[in-house]
């Protein structure tokens, strides 16, 4: 008689796999929460509510891109070689794009601010432009639309 032969000897009997083609895990993996009898995953849109804040005064808003900030000595310097003597320059966005001053793709948010001189009359249509560079381009002989 050999020890295989005994009677009370028994296989172990995996509780996970039982029966089947899977194997002793079964086709869940090794460990973790997916691996676990009773597991159960949470929403992914549960998740995206509770970032909602709840207080007064938010707004969802998409983010839009911050508004391109030039300088006016900048502005003028980059702008010197388009204007004509004795007729103002009209700047625009695409003016802007063409010169190199701003990216094509984002000149339609563009701010002038009053950092530098500018000694050519333009006029400024579709900027934004601050309260201190329109005097200086109103000084200058130009006008902001």
């Amino acid at each position: 008689m050999q020890i295989n032969e005994l009677p009370s000897i028994k296989k172990r009997v995996q509780r996970i796999g039982r029966s089947g083609k899977r194997g002793s895990y079964s086709g869940r993996g090794v460990k973790g929460q997916k691996s676990r009898a009773g597991r159960r995953l949470r929403p992914a849109e549960r998740d995206l509510i509770l970032r909602i804040p709840k207080k007064r005064g938010f707004k969802n808003h998409p983010k839009r891109p911050a508004a391109a900030v030039i300088g006016l000595g900048e502005f003028a310097k980059g702008l010197k070689s388009f204007a004509k003597a004795g007729e103002p320059l009209a700047v625009d966005p695409a003016l802007l794009a063409a010169a190199g001053l701003v990216r094509a793709r984002g000149a339609g948010r563009v701010k002038i601010l009053a950092d530098g001189e500018i000694d050519f009359p333009v006029r400024v249509k579709g900027l934004m432009v601050s309260e201190a560079a329109k005097a200086k381009i109103e000084k200058a002989g130009g006008a902001v639309i």
